[in-house]
């Protein structure tokens, strides 16, 4: 399988690395969690809002953001069972859309990152790793305004099935952000086990 695969690490050892994405709506946190987990210096491709992209970009529940993805941004970072995931955030508004079939290439599964006050900002998404059926997560971040909202609440307004995780995070803070890649990861390696209950054993 061409996303998982041993790598030699700096020390010579081997290391099992994976590929996932980080995806959302525009200003929803995505360069922020790679940033945050990521133990390199992250790869970012952000540039600075102009006044080109008024009335197409809404910053109204971002009033502070000034830079938009336009490619990538890419982190990695080794959980402490020695799984290295490298982490690809997705541009979040339409008119880069055409990068995300090349970013889903290999890619295990994704995070969809949510900011209740913009929920519809987060369906795009859901609906590209629905069709692949890439196994993907929801991680509610916690805006400052957004209120308090069950992940059942969130469930049932993305109207997805019961077997996806949700979960709430704050994606300044590492420890909450390498939570969500790690629920993740288990999320993973379940899906792989329903498809192939030997998956992990051979």
């Amino acid at each position: 399988m061409e996303s998982v695969r041993s790598d030699p690490s700096p020390q010579g050892d081997s290391a099992l690395t994976v590929k996932i994405l980080v995806a959302g709506g525009f200003g929803v946190g995505k360069t922020t969690l790679v940033s945050a987990v990521s133990e390199i210096r992250p790869l970012r491709t952000e540039e600075a809002l102009t006044e080109r992209s008024i009335g197409i970009d809404d910053t109204s529940a971002v009033a502070g953001k000034t830079t938009t993805t336009v490619a990538m941004d890419f982190g990695r970072i080794t959980l402490p069972n020695g799984l290295v995931l490298f982490v690809f955030g997705t541009p979040g508004q339409d008119r880069f859309w055409f990068m995300w079939d090349e970013l889903a290439k290999g890619a295990l599964g994704a995070v969809v990152l949510v900011d209740t006050r913009r929920l519809a900002d987060c369906f795009p998404s859901v609906d590209y790793f629905e069709r692949r059926g890439l196994p993907f997560i929801i991680g509610v971040n916690q805006f400052d305004g957004s209120g308090l909202h069950t992940a059942d609440q969130v469930r049932d307004a993305l109207d997805l099935s019961p077997d996806i995780p949700v979960i709430g995070c704050d994606v300044r803070d590492r420890e909450s952000a390498k939570q969500v890649l790690i629920t993740l990861v288990e999320h993973i390696m379940r899906s792989m086990v329903r498809r192939d209950p030997g998956a992990l054993t051979r």
